[in-house]
């Protein structure tokens, strides 16, 4: 039996008159892929802001690993990692130094080869973030949610703009994550992404959950509608013949 890592019950979000978030309720279970799914505006990013601490709800409750959002969010922040965008980098620091930096926010003692290593970024450990190539700028990212050995993980669109390879590389670092006891949160607009990574999917929108299921049960539940494609399904995509073609190994400039 999975015990729940995150309860969100009857969560609101208003701006004004504008009302974000529209009383939502799920759980996230310790050890899996939890998809957050929906159109932009929907409400996602502001529902995550809300469980990470970074903005403040209306009304509801949260609980992260026990931990109250209203009366424990410096606890909560301890035992989370966040994907930073870009611009949260410093342009001078190599990777190496970079690592020992937020390292040092954490009060942590972290080798920086060891972690760099398993994002495979050992070798660029002397570089710039802004040398990097767009797979590896995501790779170092995800690494830096792992220095304080968080309990969840929360990736915003982490495969945005990343050509096939660097994609498929990207989904096996998040799957050893998950292997190794990590609870990841995700959104993404690639559902293929979504299928293949997540355990369980909520789709939220105009601020509501419409849907939260595996993705096996959501598609066999659309299925049973009577609901066809327009165009017969093949046993291969596009993207299955570049790999094929290209290869599978990643590639950095």
């Amino acid at each position: 039996m999975q015990n729940t890592i995150i309860s969100v019950k009857n969560l609101t979000k208003k701006y004004g008159d504008f009302e974000a978030v529209k009383g939502i309720s799920f759980d996230v279970m310790q050890g899996e892929i939890f998809g957050l799914l929906g159109p932009n505006g929907a409400g996602k990013s502001t529902t995550l802001e809300i469980i990470e601490t970074l903005r403040e709800k209306t009304s509801g409750e949260v609980f992260v690993a026990g931990l109250n959002l209203d009366k424990q969010p410096n606890d909560i922040k301890k035992i989370i990692g966040v994907q930073l965008q870009s611009a949260g980098y410093y342009p001078g620091l190599s990777l190496s130094e970079l690592v020992q930096m937020f390292a040092g926010l954490y009060n942590k003692q972290v080798d920086s080869l060891e972690l760099l290593d398993s994002v495979n970024l050992r070798d660029k450990a002397k570089n710039k973030f802004k040398e990097l190539s767009g797979g590896q700028k995501q790779r170092f990212s995800i690494a830096t949610t792992l220095i304080n050995q968080p309990k969840i993980i929360f990736l915003d669109e982490p495969t945005t703009g990343l050509d096939p390879q660097a994609r498929r590389n990207l989904w096996d670092l998040i799957l050893d994550i998950r292997k190794k006891g990590t609870t990841v949160i995700i959104t993404t607009h690639y559902m293929d992404e979504a299928e293949f990574l997540c355990d369980r999917i909520a789709i939220i929108d105009s601020g509501k959950i419409i849907s939260l299921d595996t993705p096996d049960n959501m598609i066999d539940e659309l299925v049973a509608t009577g609901f066809e494609r327009p165009k017969q399904v093949k046993l291969a995509n596009l993207e299955d013949v570049f790999l094929h073609l290209t290869g599978k190994t990643l590639r950095e400039e």
